[in-house]
Formats: structure tokens, C-alpha cells, sequence
């Protein structure tokens, strides 16, 4: 099951669980309805014009700026030369569901994420193990270094 659809001007394929970055979009509470489906294929090999009676929802991943592309304008023997750089937004939409004449496809759930236990400043041996003063900071451990070593003075060769 697949559906062809048109967000911020591009056409994208979609199946249930795809995860896509299309333009950014204002989304309420993390969900995003795809209302303008080109085309739906329920089965392998038929592909059906949708119209109006489907529609594809999905959840907001994440929000975030893409790759800077640097445009440069250049007009040659006229020592003309512009430099611009841009980043563009965009929304990683995660596809949950193709609901089409009466049917509905879902993705599978994704399991949920486990959170870590506190360790609460001990170390395995129950000994207290020295932290950052910073929040999110490791500690870094301090190393006594060397005194450097004196160098020996050259002998000079003797002229005969």
C-alpha cells in the first residue's frame, strides 16, 4: 500500500512507517493531515486516482534547517562576484496512516524507549566519582605531567 502525495510543492510517495522532510509545516500537537493525494494503490500493480476521498496523516519527528547551499553569481570579465548562502526548513513527518474508500493502512507502533537508570554520582564500587560543575559535562580527569627534561649542551668540535 502506497499513496502519491503533494506537500510544499513536490510530489512524494509514502507508504505506512515512511519517515519524509517535506516543507516545513505548523503542526498541532505533532499530528500533520495530508489532504491533497494524488494517487493510492490498495494492491501490487493497480494504482487508482484518489480525488478527494483520501487522505494520509502522520506525526511531526522532528524540525529542523537542511544543508547550507551556497549560491554563486558570477558574470565573467566584468568582475562581478556574489556569494549567498541559505538553509532551508524543514519537518521530518513520520507516515502513520493511509485511510482510502472505507480502508485504513497503519504503520506498526514503534516500540517505546526505555530510559536509562540514574547512576547518582557512584561508582560501581560505591566509591564517589568527581563531577562536572557544568550540567551535561563530563569530568575531566587531571594527569600530573612531566617537568621537561633539560637539554644536554652541544660539545663543540675543536679545530686542529
Amino acid at each position: 500500500m502506497y499513496a502519491v502525495i503533494r506537500a510544499g510543492g513536490k510530489q512524494y510517495r509514502v507508504a505506512p512507517g515512511d519517515v519524509i522532510r517535506v516543507e516545513k509545516v505548523e503542526d498541532t500537537d505533532g499530528r500533520v493531515e495530508f489532504h491533497d493525494v494524488l494517487a493510492v494503490s490498495a494492491e501490487a500493480g493497480s494504482v487508482v486516482p484518489a480525488g478527494s476521498r483520501a487522505s494520509v496523516s502522520g506525526e511531526v519527528v522532528e524540525q529542523g534547517r537542511g544543508d547550507k547551499i551556497l549560491v554563486f553569481h558570477f558574470k565573467r570579465k566584468k568582475q562581478y562576484k556574489k556569494l549567498r548562502g541559505h538553509r532551508q526548513d524543514y519537518t521530518a513527518v513520520r507516515i502513520t496512516e493511509i485511510a482510502f474508500d472505507g480502508q485504513s493502512f497503519k504503520a506498526p507502533e514503534l516500540p517505546k524507549k526505555e530510559k536509562k537508570a540514574d547512576k547518582g554520582g557512584e561508582h560501581e564500587g560505591g566509591e564517589e566519582v568527581k563531577t562536572s560543575k557544568r550540567p551535561g559535562k563530563k569530568a575531566k580527569k587531571h594527569v600530573a605531567h612531566r617537568k621537561p627534561v633539560a637539554k644536554k649542551a652541544a660539545t663543540k668540535k675543536k679545530k686542529k
